[in-house]
């Protein structure tokens, strides 16, 4: 319903709407970049449940569209038409744009997806977890192709139980699968397919920050790992990047989210970078985080080194994190004084501690990470009895 909506109005509008139907954000970010497009809109939940249907815009350059932009779209859809002169500037008649069925574009993506690979993955067991979102065709095809044996859950999407029980939010699906099949590993994705994370043979979980650890640390060995450096945010674990200290790669901390990890490595020249939450971005080949090439790439690593992920995080030691989500119908309200607490806190615990309202629910996030866990606990009671208090009080 929502794509024919879009398609309408942008042809309404004098401009042509090319349709690629059920597929990934990383796509139309590839499509728009490599095809020559001014722009390109993926209507998605993200790692949500339905209800949280959006729209991302994209620029021609594969990123997604700056925030004055799109504080100004958003404008238009409050009402303010300012911008336009008043009035949207409908076409008529030729001037009217048209549709096309574009799933040549898909295809091609799938076809550079299958390219990125060095080697077969014939004889490799792999889980696949689609969501029952936009990767649960194309994550298939794709393993496949390459000679895996691949089994796949979250592969059933009706429009409305996208990352229901399943996906990057729900890892436990995908370990019952890989335990139970005796899996060589497993990757699991969100609702658009931007994010991975993995399991391995054992059942363990691996976050972006291990993906990133494994990654940054090959890529150096290669000697392709520009100046030795990555890019990851706040929430990654403390513990990855004393990791990768001891490995002689250094660590550029910026904010949460995929955009400000883009913007982050084309400062610095960085050509991977990432978040715990699995969105992870290999410049060399995407302009955005791409859930399927961070698993081939995964992939090519194991398949390199020959051994398994469990191996190659030898090195590596995170900090005890917990990470938890508080309701909140108004964010603003709900934050009053918690910014304060958690610094005292952080000052009398030795914790490190960060707080912030979510960017896509009415939630507050908050993280506590150290070298014990019921510290981390202990902590988030305190900021959760402070957020709870707010929300009653205003």
């Amino acid at each position: 319903m929502l794509e024919y909506a879009l398609a309408a109005g942008i042809t309404a509008s004098g401009g042509d709407a090319y349709i690629l139907h059920v597929t990934t954000t990383p796509s139309v970010s590839y499509v728009t970049r490599c095809d020559g497009f001014d722009c390109g809109a993926m209507i998605s939940a993200s790692h949500n449940g339905y209800r949280d249907n959006g729209i991302k815009l994209i620029n021609s350059q594969g990123e997604k569209l700056k925030g004055g932009v799109i504080s100004l779209i958003e404008r238009c859809l409050d009402g303010d038409l300012s911008p336009f002169g008043g009035e949207i500037p409908f076409a008529s008649g030729r001037d009217v744009g048209r549709t096309v069925d574009y799933i040549s574009g898909r295809n091609r993506y799938v076809g550079h997806l299958i390219s990125l690979s060095t080697c077969s993955y014939k004889g490799m067991k792999v889980g696949l977890d689609g969501a029952n979102g936009s990767a649960f065709a194309i994550a298939r095809s794709v393993f496949n192709a390459l000679g895996a044996r691949t089994y796949v859950i979250g592969d059933e999407p009706d429009g409305t139980n996208v990352n229901e029980g399943v996906g990057s939010t729900h890892i436990e699906a995908l370990q019952k699968l890989v335990t139970e099949n005796s899996l060589d590993i497993g990757f699991a994705f969100d609702g658009d397919a931007d994010r991975c994370i993995a399991v391995d043979s054992r059942g363990r979980v691996l976050t972006g920050d291990e993906i990133l650890y494994i990654c940054a640390d090959f890529l150096k060995s290669r000697g392709e790992l520009s100046e030795n450096k990555i890019v990851c945010t706040t929430l990654s674990n403390g513990g990855l990047i004393e990791s990768l200290k001891n490995k002689g790669i250094s660590c550029e901390i910026c904010d949460v989210g995929d955009s400000a990890v883009l913007k982050a490595m084309q400062l610095s020249g960085a050509v991977l970078g990432g978040e715990r939450s699995g969105h992870v971005v290999f410049s060399k080949y995407e302009s955005t985080g791409d859930g399927l090439v961070t698993a081939i790439m995964l992939m090519e690593v194991i398949s390199a080194q020959k051994c398994n992920t469990y191996e190659l995080l030898k090195g590596y030691k995170p900090l005890a994190q917990k990470n938890c989500s508080f309701p909140a119908e108004d964010k603003i309200s709900a934050m009053q004084g918690v910014s304060e607490l958690a610094a005292s806190l952080a000052a009398r615990t030795g914790l490190r501690i960060v707080v912030r309202p979510s960017g896509t629910e009415r939630v507050i996030r908050a993280m506590a990470e150290g070298e014990s866990l019921s510290d981390c606990d202990a902590a988030l009671k305190i900021i959760g009895e402070k957020i709870l208090s707010n929300c009653r009080k205003y």
